[in-house]
């Protein structure tokens, strides 16, 4: 059944993507007449490819490369792109090649729930804050690989931190302020950061929330892994810095502009580069121990973010894009390298919902005149759910400038895709779009060539060379999909530049190459989605949930390792055993945490039990954390032969999906009880209320 058709591109031979193939044609005496054309091609030529788009999207180099890709290059151990280049990650942002950019044009809006506390940026000012910062950086002993930490809102300050580390050569990670003190431990700790830029506070949902008793917790236990200096953001004027408090533990604190204003008058200075220097620091969190700390780099990051956002997404200087993020999700990272196009910016804190119910970012939409807009699936399901209509409410919104909505985080049903264009401007490029921090980019991207389809992601993006392999396959025979729309597991087959560099800390190739080339092979990645390609001619994809252990419910990413790291620490006295799965059946909206503990001999569980878990988890990690589902495992946790849980198994269960695994398992009759309880559950939803 072929989906049907909702947007076709008014100018397509206008676009960027269609002059980038006509460019491939003409050098190369090609007669590629489509994008499936160019995507073949793409693939087929990795090296070739990826160095035009370094040539035609606008790479700033002070040194050239010597080579792309070294002939027959592996995917493990990640092959040295661009080898012999130098460059600088933070230049291409600020001063964008290929784009007419006006210094004094507006770079970043800076905005919150307080529609009076706009603020705008023009790109003569960002630079010079750049300038301000790197220098007060460095003197504060910031060099190339030293870590800069944010424990910071999406506003102009984090960008301004973020970009200064990248001009000296140090290493960025982002944390948003609603994660928990232990949430961010696990994290910091690990990557020892010289520096922490915090907020003193925060608005959210109409209330001003103070950061100081959090910072100081987290400073304490960081000054005994490296932290030095300490930079607080006087975002919300009412609430004190409590800089003395922090003098007080051991470091150096200091208010954001006094930082800025102590560094020397020295003019802007970029470090260059080779191509895989380390730039971001991002969590991904599994099934076992601390969340892991990627590593992307710089070149990679660049490259990836440009070829999507230059060719796939059309932005220019004349676009301007507001993605609702905070600053741990990677689309963060994606959205601010809008400015490698010349593009502005709107960094937006705050609720979704605030000050104007439902509407409040379509006035923002029409406000800022913004030309993309990006956001999360269970943000556009919960207009449709609570039928909201921008383009006719009573606000009389002007949507003329908009030309895009970005849709990732989770599956968008196929409802949602019909209720968008009733909803918003119908010439409107509404994409689906899947990748992940894992690739800190997109596997599955928007395309101007190519028409928007009910319920599938456009396309494969340039380059990426993606198949469905079978579930069910083993890693010393792994065997793709045979039937066109098959369900399966999404792999890359060859090598790609945002590949990370590494996992930080001990062991990070082992545990690298254990994330992604352990399932089918050292020549395989494996993502941990899983989806279905109807047409492998379009390439079309349909997103069907994650096929691991990783959660991700509202489309906010973690593992289960973090809900039972919680569970040690404060329920080890009665809770023996858990397993933690996502649950999203055919007609769920969005996915919900489901925990099924095992109780201690002699210990019960009841309702208490339950809302003290709850609790304690909103507490320690984050609201967004708490398991909707907290139950008892009565016929205890599934396992292999070797011990370890057999979470996707749980997962398709709940999910009612056919269960395909290859593992053995120990105690099958631990997964009849799961099937009893998810019919149970089915027959108990089906009951009136």
């Amino acid at each position: 059944m072929t989906a049907s058709e909702l947007w076709r591109h008014s100018d397509p031979e206008g676009t960027q993507m269609w002059k980038f193939l006509q460019h491939v044609n003409s050098k190369y005496g090609l007669s590629l007449a489509d994008y499936p054309d160019l995507y073949k091609w793409s693939v087929d030529n990795v090296a070739d490819f990826w160095g035009d788009v370094w040539h035609f999207a606008g790479i700033k180099a002070s040194k050239p490369f010597d080579q792309v890709l070294a002939p027959d290059a592996p995917m493990f151990p990640r092959p040295d792109f661009f080898a012999g280049a130098r460059l600088n990650f933070a230049e291409n942002l600020l001063f964008p090649a290929n784009a007419d950019v006006n210094e004094d044009a507006v770079a970043v809006i800076t905005a919150t729930e307080d529609d009076n506390a706009l603020t705008e940026t023009t790109w003569a000012e960002l630079r010079d804050q750049v300038r301000r910062c790197s220098n007060a950086l460095h003197a504060a002993g910031v060099k190339e690989n030293s870590v800069v930490a944010g424990f910071v809102a999406n506003h102009v300050q984090a960008l301004v931190a973020l970009l200064s580390a990248a001009t000296l050569g140090a290493i960025w990670t982002g944390i948003s302020p609603d994660n928990g003190v232990s949430a961010v431990l696990d994290r910091l700790v690990q990557i020892r950061p010289q520096v922490l830029f915090s907020d003193n506070a925060t608005l959210y949902n109409g209330k001003e929330w103070s950061g100081k008793a959090k910072t100081l917790e987290i400073v304490e236990a960081l000054k005994q892994h490296g932290l030095e200096t300490v930079v607080i953001i006087k975002g919300l004027p009412n609430f004190e810095t409590g800089l003395d408090e922090f003098r007080n533990l051991g470091v150096r604190a200091e208010e954001h502009d006094s930082f800025l204003s102590s560094s020397a008058d020295q003019p802007l200075v970029f470090t260059q580069l080779p191509p895989s220097h380390p730039l971001y620091v991002l969590y991904s969190s599994g099934t076992t121990g601390l969340p892991k700390a990627i590593v992307h780099t710089a070149a990679g990051t660049l490259l990836q973010h440009k070829k999507e956002l230059y060719l796939h997404c059309s932005l220019s200087p004349a676009s301007r894009m507001l993605y609702f993020t905070t600053t741990s999700w990677m689309m963060h990272h994606w959205s601010v390298s809008a400015l490698s196009c010349g593009a502005s910016l709107v960094l937006y804190s705050g609720s979704p919902f605030k000050p104007n119910g439902y509407l409040s970012l379509p006035i923002l939409l029409s406000k800022l005149k913004v030309t993309h807009f990006g956001t999360s699936a269970a943000y556009l399901t919960t207009l449709e759910a609570n039928s909201v209509i921008p383009i006719a409410s009573e606000h009389n919104l002007d949507l003329s400038r908009l030309e895009a909505i970005y849709s990732t985080a989770s599956p968008l049903p196929p409802s949602t895709f019909s209720f968008v264009y009733q909803a918003f401007p119908s010439r409107v490029n509404l994409a689906s779009i899947t990748g992940g921090t894992d690739i800190i980019s997109l596997f599955g991207a928007p395309c101007p060539l190519l028409p928007v389809k009910v319920g599938e992601i456009q396309c494969a993006g340039l380059g990426m060379a993606i198949a469905v392999m079978d579930s069910a396959s083993s890693s010393a025979e792994p065997e793709l999909v045979t039937t066109e729309g098959e369900e399966g597991d999404l792999v890359c087959l060859k090598p790609f530049p945002c590949q990370p560099l590494t996992f930080f800390g001990p062991a990070g190739q082992d545990k690298y190459r254990s994330a992604y080339f352990e399932r089918f092979g050292e020549n395989i990645w494996h993502h941990g989605d899983f989806v279905k390609i109807p047409d492998s001619k379009t390439g079309g994809l349909v997103m069907l949930g994650r096929s691991d252990g990783v959660l991700k419910p509202a489309g906010v990413r973690f593992g289960s390792a973090e809900i039972y790291n919680v569970l040690t620490r404060h329920f080890g006295g009665e809770v023996e055993d858990a397993v933690c799965v996502g649950r999203r059946r055919e007609r769920d909206r969005d996915e919900t945490v489901c925990l099924f503990v095992v109780m201690k001999e002699g210990k019960g569980f009841d309702e208490g039990v339950r809302r003290r878990i709850g609790e304690v988890v909103r507490r320690e990690l984050s609201a967004r954390h708490v398991p909707g589902v907290i139950e008892e495992a009565g016929g205890g946790v599934p396992k292999t032969g070797n011990g370890k849980k057999i979470e996707v198994a749980v997962k398709q269960i709940l999910s009612g999906m056919q269960v395909r695994t290859n593992a053995s398992v120990a105690n099958p009759e631990a997964l009849e009880w799961f099937k009893g309880w998810a019919r149970r559950e089915e027959e108990r939803e089906r009951l009136p209320n």
